[in-house]
């Protein structure tokens, strides 16, 4: 992994989609994680957490996004693509991100309690998988805030805080 190195131009541009996506679910009161799946310069998945919403434990972000994207190409490997996503990948989406052929994954923030990519060790063991970390945490930091008010207030247990 690393930071900063191998990012282009356009990577900051879909980190904010991401970000964007992220406050509807933030809206909906689920965890503030948003994700976009790229191809060719062209958005092709969008997705945002709604475990909470749909009852679906495995409804995160990546998975919606992939999903998502699966479907508008009728495929389900999806090679030469990068996943933006607002919190580093959990062990389960990284399976996904395998199982898709994502190419490359650019995350914003750490997830120390159950991160993958960097927090817990590198467990995206694939040659052909890149991954990248754009420092947007003060972004980040400010979704996660305010989402920790908002359970606070109406005493509900996310498990996530």
């Amino acid at each position: 992994m690393s930071e900063h190195e191998g990012l282009d131009a356009q990577d900051e541009l879909f980190m904010r989609e991401a970000l964007h996506l992220a406050e509807q679910g933030a809206a909906l009161g689920e965890v503030p994680v948003g994700a976009v799946l790229v191809q060719d310069g062209e958005i092709i998945g969008r997705g945002y957490n709604c475990p909470i919403t749909l009852n679906d434990p495995s409804a995160h972000a990546e998975v919606q996004a992939i999903r998502d994207a699966a479907t508008r190409l009728q495929n389900y490997r999806l090679p030469d693509t990068t996943l933006y996503v607002t919190l580093e990948p959990c062990n389960m989406c990284a399976g996904l991100i395998v199982h898709a052929r994502v190419a490359r994954v650019v995350f914003a923030a750490h997830e120390p309690r159950a991160g993958v990519v960097a927090s817990q060790g590198c467990t995206i063991m694939c040659r052909s998988l890149a991954v990248y970390w754009l420092r947007l945490l003060h972004a980040c930091s400010r979704l996660f805030l305010k989402l920790d008010a908002s359970v606070r207030k109406v005493g509900v247990d996310t498990g996530f805080f």
